[in-house]
């Protein structure tokens, strides 16, 4: 009897421990299946992309960028028998800067042009090829397709001092001075209206326009120089004023950019119209290489009775941002 007790005893014993390994080999492999699952539940979730809803996009109302050009040349010549000065250096930077805003039925341009430019030969010294500040905004509300109402403001000057050169009576060099920061500086404030058919071209006409001929400097102002009475720093004029501005990618990588002003003085000749009008050729050669041509014609009968031209050629750095 004690021999028979002890056996079902072992027997007993044997199979608990048969019925722990079985148990115990289910929860393992039901904790392995569920982290299993837990794993790959987190690899799916960080493999997902983010989809935007349509209905929470908010439409851009600013568009803002600009323009970085920077030409430069230098050459040197030594026991050259063909003639030309032993060293010359030039360089002109150009920055356009632009805001333009759409929502509804306002508009609000906005535009910054800053140019520097000089040459400096051994026989000539340093001179100046390009100087110019000028600042745009033309705010418009829509009354119709294409149409606006609109405010426009303009700002020009330039930032060094201008010379003319030539031979005093002895023959010698001599330079005279023309220009200088703010003398001259223009200020137009005009009511008017906008065409604008499409986003590159627009044309804004006023018949009533104050503008200001500034002249601070000292020696420019006894001169009454730029239509100024002698003396005097600050001219008023009203009349009228047109705008065209035309900006756009006429081939690949090429884009013309041109703008006209135009003013008539009720007060004083109004035959006589000013004219602003410059021109940008942007050839774009790679990422960071471009060509340009601008070309400038001035007419401003107070200043000078002659057509005023100025033409500049380089190929150089170039930044679109």
């Amino acid at each position: 009897m004690i021999a028979f007790a002890i056996i079902g005893l072992l027997n007993y014993s044997i199979a608990m421990k048969k019925i722990t390994f079985i148990l115990g080999f289910i929860v393992v492999a039901f904790a392995g299946s569920a982290q299993d699952q837990t794993v790959k539940g987190l690899q799916s979730d960080a493999s997902q992309t983010i989809k935007k809803d349509p209905n929470d996009t908010i439409p851009k109302t600013w568009k803002t960028g600009g323009l970085f050009t920077l030409n430069v040349a230098q050459g040197s010549l030594s026991n050259w028998v063909g003639g030309g000065d032993k060293f010359s250096f030039s360089g002109v930077a150009f920055l356009n800067l632009y805001a333009y805003y759409k929502k509804g039925h306002h508009m609000w341009d906005n535009s910054l042009n800053l140019g520097y430019g000089f040459v400096n030969t051994t026989s000539l010294g340093r001179r100046k090829s390009d100087d110019r500040i000028d600042l745009l905004s033309n705010y418009g509300y829509q009354i119709a397709p294409k149409w606006y109402v609109s405010a426009l403001f303009n700002f020009r000057t330039q930032f060094a001092k201008g010379y003319t050169y030539g031979k005093d009576v002895l023959g010698r060099d001599s330079a005279s001075l023309v220009s200088a920061s703010f003398a001259p500086a223009y200020a137009v404030l005009s009511l008017g209206v906008t065409y604008k058919p499409v986003d590159y071209f627009s044309i804004f006409l006023s018949p009533l326009t104050e503008r200001w001929v500034i002249v601070t400097n000292e020696e420019l102002s006894l001169k009454g120089a730029y239509g100024v009475d002698p003396g005097k720093k600050v001219r008023n004029e009203l009349g009228a004023f047109a705008s065209i501005q035309f900006n756009k990618e006429i081939a690949k990588n090429i884009v013309y950019t041109s703008r006209l002003d135009l003013f008539s003085n009720y007060k004083k000749n109004p035959q006589n119209v000013d004219l602003y009008w410059t021109n940008v050729l942007a050839m774009k050669v790679n990422k960071y290489i471009s060509a340009n041509i601008a070309l400038d014609l001035l007419y401003d009968d107070d200043a000078i009775q002659k057509l005023q031209v100025r033409q500049l050629l380089g190929v150089g750095f170039s930044a679109k941002f």
